[in-house]
């Protein structure tokens, strides 16, 4: 696959032909725009970038460009070394700095890398300042200071804070996971998950056994935490009679759970467990995007809160998050995140705020599972790389169900609020395909309803 440059970051495959995937040339040009777009927004002081990778196997070769570049800028770099994007976001934010750069393509496979770019608040930039480094790196013709005006290179660990910070969080109940006395098997698909996650359940006085803990790259699995790619950890659960499993993909912002039976808790109900917990204690809006559950909004709106969803894309999630105030919020693909934390998605604290709640549930997973509302998602795409069909495509579906409730922000989701089902139709923004989903109480409803959708396309699609 080529390189993919978007406002989600610089990614593509590392290797190959020049000019296909993302080669050391593409890093050192995306680097450099990053550093003149932080440099004119910052203009007349002295920039300070935090810089932190996964543990992938390029991970070590796209860190020395990446810092190297930053420096020839006449940028500082605080490197971090291996840690998770989370912990990368905090250390923005704790070191005061300018931006940070995170070197991690999450949950694709180990031959796969990125450049994922942070604004001074530790988020991802809006689309404006991405496109704008896009058309930067683009343009090229990139001039550098003088050897005198180089930065300065500082390294730093920040494992250790990330940890005491989610221990010292008020809503993580220290005192009562400790009595709990819980058994979890972690499954960190051989990325920085294998070193912080154990040490933040040792601290939270859990016992903690590993599988696929070595940080080398090397992903025993396809590392996207879904159900089809957890057997393993999920035997492991059972055999180990332990309380919980606990899977991360490689740059640790995304959780999902097993229970004790070896059954998924379910990623879509990772942030609804968390914000269950959450909102017994500090009430408020929460967010999440328009393709996940519709389960959060239940469990809100049963604590007399409101629910919001916002388009696709974390960036979308912290952005009305920021708008409405939302007290907790984040993607049904197990991101959980808590603002006054830090606004990104964030595994450790999703794991301690879940494991309070199973402290004083004093109930197993599957019971807890069982106390939520029962939602299935069918997920399906269409293949078309004509965009102006797609745009009739959606238009013909939104003309059949014209008299529901439907949102056009983001593709086009129609709302069937009298059997609270849901369905979401939009352009992929990296492959030439209409995503469908469609969410029901039940397996075969949502497949219908899915179903129902992709023939009105088919229909409309010419021969």
């Amino acid at each position: 696959m080529s390189l993919v440059a978007s406002i989600s970051g610089i990614r593509g495959t590392v290797g190959g032909p020049a000019g296909e995937g993302l080669s050391p040339l593409d890093i050192v040009s995306f680097t450099t725009a990053y550093a003149i777009q932080r440099k004119a927004r910052f203009a007349g002081r002295r920039l300070n970038i935090v810089v932190g990778r996964d543990a992938r196997i390029s991970g070590q070769m796209v860190d020395r460009l990446v810092t190297g570049t930053l420096l020839a800028c006449g940028i500082d770099v605080t490197d971090i070394g291996l840690a998770s994007t989370p912990t990368t976001e905090l250390a923005v934010i704790r070191e005061k700095a300018d931006g940070g750069i995170i070197l991690t393509a999450s949950h694709n496979p180990m031959e796969w890398n990125a450049l994922k770019l942070l604004n001074e608040q530790g988020e991802f930039l809006d689309e404006v300042e991405g496109n704008e480094i896009i058309r930067i790196a683009r343009e090229g013709g990139f001039v550098y200071p003088g050897v005198e005006e180089m930065g300065h290179l500082c390294e730093k660990d920040y494992t250790q804070r990330h940890i005491d910070d989610v221990l010292s969080y008020p809503l993580v109940d220290l005192k009562a996971i400790r009595a709990a006395g819980f058994k979890a098997v972690l499954d960190p698909v051989n990325s920085v998950g294998g070193i912080i996650m154990p040490r933040l359940l040792e601290a939270l006085g859990v016992e903690c056994i590993t599988i696929n803990g070595t940080p080398d790259g090397h992903f025993a699995h396809n590392p996207e935490p879904l159900p089809a790619n957890l057997e393993g950890l999920s035997g492991e659960v059972v055999r180990q009679k332990a309380d919980i499993g606990i899977s991360v993909d490689p740059d640790v912002d995304r959780l999902a759970l097993i229970c004790e039976d070896g059954s998924p808790f379910g990623e879509e109900y990772t942030l609804v467990a968390a914000a269950d917990w959450f909102l017994q204690h500090r009430q408020g809006p929460t967010v999440s995007n328009l393709s996940s559950s519709r389960a959060l909004r239940d469990v809100t709106e049963a604590h007399g809160c409101v629910y919001k969803f916002s388009k696709v894309g974390e960036k979308n999630v912290t952005t009305l998050m920021h708008e409405i105030g939302a007290v907790i919020g984040g993607e049904g693909n197990g991101g959980v995140i808590v603002p006054d934390f830090h606004c990104g998605r964030d595994a450790l604290i999703g794991t301690a705020l879940i494991l309070s709640l199973l402290a004083h549930r004093k109930c197993t997973m599957t019971r807890l599972r069982a106390t939520y509302p029962p939602y299935y998602i069918s997920k399906n795409k269409i293949r078309t790389a004509d965009q102006a069909l797609i745009g009739r495509l959606l238009d013909a579906v939104h003309d059949k169900y014209r008299n529901e409730r439907c949102d056009t922000s983001d593709g086009l989701r129609v709302d069937f609020e009298a059997d609270r089902r849901w369905v979401v139709l939009r352009k992929s923004n990296t492959e030439p395909i209409i995503r469908i989903y469609a969410e029901a109480p039940t397996v075969e409803a949502a497949d219908a309803l899915a179903g129902e959708v992709i023939g009105i396309i088919q229909a409309n699609m010419p021969e």
